[in-house]
């Protein structure tokens, strides 16, 4: 039976694929999976991997992975600097140290952390090792072992190139320029599984539907940055949160977001050394006038000014613990003070930072130990940022010059920006999730807690995918392909032709709700966050949900028909988000991992501060650590009255007795390990 059939839906014509195990996503975890399925099925004998493997993608060129990074883009795994010993199990212990990370999802990227890293080298990453061999390490954020390494500010672009390479050398066909608009389903309950996708794609004389139907599922879709107006996301970055959380699949943490600061120009990271040089910060008004040293407002000291600057390198992510006695997230919350005020803030890398009435200038020999000492041992002793810049990192400098910005001649503009999720889909040790046959890797999957080791998710999503991959060659029947397109899936599908139709005559812009969503989720569910803020946000976020049934889009081109499906999903991620930040709040969660909870009587920041938000003294709730020991998961109920159901689950434990090696390896030849038998 061919693999291609048409069919006409609703009077249209409608390409039907049919594969054992589809991939949404070309991104480093996406195709880490298709090269780990390939690879294993080929080893089992199969001859017809094209015809059993496919990716679906957006834009292969586009998303996190080809897109965005830092100055030094981290990727985190299991010490291999001999100056340091580690093991898989203190690996897992930094995980799971600030709470509502499963212990064997820890465990399990902590194991598989060095067969990822390894392989990677194999397929030509180019990480750097040292004369004997050694892959050397730097301490990252929420990093205490130097288990962080790189191969530059273009790290995860260089993994899913290489990773894309073997995929195609295998014949592994990858749909390109698919805007996914609906998951289809069969069954209800337990029986419950996503039968297959509906993507849109634009044509030369309007838009064709492509229907992938599949046994087995693997979303790798990255996160929703773009629920965000301010976002160091790549453009387009809009993740399929709303669509999966529609079609069943539960989702934990998703309260649990990472900002930092950012360029806005280009949307790039400005941490590691783009800090760590000690740039002049400064803002003006909205037309680049009235210059003014808004971090010497408040810092006492030069020295306690500078050292934070510095600090915000490695511990550039907003950070809740950071905010009171001159600490480095203090920094954050006064750009957002001068952001939020309609003044632009600038980092500017030809001066040093200026001190302000009797503050003292500038010096490399009046910083805090950390960073004074760092300087001296990179020999960073040049005369202003841009040359210690160069000194320490050319390619940061290089990475600017090719988006046409000169650091060497202009100032970077800057802004607190959404940069990761770290909530995500609720998977198991094998990332399936909560439906059977669906697993979810990379940004889409929940694995990390409320805070996490800057790099790791790097990691996670190498790891995951290779678990993933091997649980359904193992597990699962690769050899069967799926039936025809039928019951509930075809009539969904009806409903969606009928749904695209019908925006043709609809009155909403897509585009000005999609700018409608990204400015309540930065003003209620980003860095900074109140109980009534998000309570009122998410009263919004659901009659926007209704108003889109009840009225429609308005497109008149192909791009605005894209942007309609993309808004409608958007608008039930940004509500799913509400509604978890209002479930958490609602029962005592507090400031913690990268969000302070603003409360009237709640404890002043010290030095006090302005809310940005509200023009008050800015006063928070402590973090609550009960919550700590307990995961907020979320399910998509019709019936609900916010369409939302939480609930709270303990993190999984490790459970699995020791072994003696005997007793592991009848175990794994019998296929025991994943659950079923597996014949091998």
């Amino acid at each position: 039976m061919s693999n291609t059939q048409t069919h006409t839906i609703n009077g249209q014509d409608v390409t039907v694929h049919r594969f054992n195990t589809l991939i949404v996503g070309a991104g480093a975890a996406g195709m880490r999976c298709a090269l780990s399925l390939g690879e294993l099925l080929a080893k089992r004998g199969a001859e017809d991997i094209p015809g059993r493997v496919a990716v679906l993608a957006r834009g292969v060129g586009l998303g996190a992975s080809r897109m965005s990074g830092s100055d030094k883009q981290t990727y985190y795994k299991m010490g291999t600097d001999p100056s340091f010993a580690d093991s898989a199990e203190g690996f897992a212990a930094t995980l799971t140290a600030a709470g509502c990370c499963h212990e064997d999802l820890a465990l399990a990227e902590g194991i598989g952390s060095l067969r990822a890293f390894y392989d990677l080298i194999r397929v030509g990453v180019p990480f750097p090792h040292n004369a004997a061999g050694s892959f050397v390490g730097y301490k990252t954020d929420h990093d205490p072992a130097q288990r962080a390494t790189s191969a530059g500010p273009k790290t995860s672009k260089f993994m899913s190139e290489c990773l894309h390479r073997q995929v195609a050398a295998m014949g592994v066909p990858i749909f390109d320029h698919q805007e996914v608009a609906a998951l289809l389903t069969e069954g209800d309950g337990d029986t419950k599984r996503i039968a297959g996708v509906a993507a849109v794609e634009l044509t030369a004389d309007g838009h064709r539907i492509n229907v992938f139907l599949c046994e087995t599922l693997v979303l790798a879709a990255g996160g929703p940055g773009e629920l965000y107006a301010e976002s160091v996301y790549p453009p387009g970055q809009v993740g399929l949160h709303g669509l999966a959380l529609k079609a069943g699949l539960a989702a934990e943490n998703l309260t649990e977001s990472q900002f930092g600061l950012a360029s806005t120009k280009y949307r790039w990271n400005v941490s590691g050394t783009y800090m760590q040089v000690i740039p002049r910060i400064y803002s003006t008004d909205a037309e680049g006038s009235d210059e003014r040293e808004f971090l010497a407002d408040v810092f006492p000291t030069m020295r306690a000014m500078a050292t934070a600057i510095f600090l915000k390198g490695y511990q550039w992510p907003f950070d809740a613990q950071r905010m009171s006695d001159y600490q480095s997230s203090l920094v954050d919350l006064l750009v957002t003070q001068e952001t939020s005020s309609g003044r632009r803030v600038f980092m500017d890398f030809r001066e040093n930072p200026r001190p302000v009435g009797e503050m003292s200038a500038f010096s490399l020999n009046d910083l805090e130990p950390e960073a004074g000492g760092y300087l001296v041992a990179t020999e960073a002793n040049q005369a202003t940022p841009i040359e210690r810049l160069a000194h320490m990192n050319p390619l940061a400098i290089d990475l600017y010059t090719e988006h046409n910005i000169d650091l060497w001649a202009e100032p970077l503009e800057i802004a607190v920006c959404a940069q990761h999720n770290n909530g995500g889909f609720a998977v198991n040790r094998w990332w399936q999730s909560t439906i059977a046959n669906t697993f979810v890797i990379g940004e889409m999957a929940g694995s990390h807690g409320v805070k996490r080791p800057g790099g790791s998710a790097l990691n996670a999503g190498q790891v995951g995918a290779m678990r993933a991959a091997e649980y359904i060659v193992n597990a699962r029947d690769c050899e069967a392909n799926p039936g025809e397109l039928a019951g509930e899936a075809q009539t969904q599908l009806g409903e969606l032709v009928q749904k695209l139709s019908a925006w043709q005559s609809g009155t909403l812009s897509p585009r000005e709700t999609v700018a409608q969503i990204q400015r309540r989720m930065s003003d209620s569910a980003g860095h900074i966050r109140s109980l009534s803020g998000a309570t009122a946000a998410l009263a919004e976020a659901m009659e926007l949900i209704d108003r889109i049934g009840a009225d429609g889009f308005t497109v008149e081109s192909g791009g605005e028909l894209l942007r309609a499906a993309q808004a409608e999903h958007m608008a039930i991620t940004s509500a799913a988000k509400l509604k978890a930040i209002v479930a958490l709040l609602s029962a005592g969660g507090g400031s913690r991992g990268s969000y302070v909870v603003t409360d009237d009587a709640g404890q002043a920041v010290t030095p006090p501060i302005r809310n940005p938000f509200t023009g008050q003294p800015l006063r928070f709730r402590p973090d609550n650590a009960d919550l700590q020991r307990v995961i907020l998961n979320i399910a998509y109920d019709a019936a609900a009255p916010d369409l939302f159901v939480c609930k709270t689950v303990p993190p999984r434990q490790l459970t699995d007795p020791a072994e003696a090696f005997e007793v592991a390896w009848r175990k794994y030849r019998n296929g025991d390990i994943y659950g079923r038998s597996a014949s091998r």
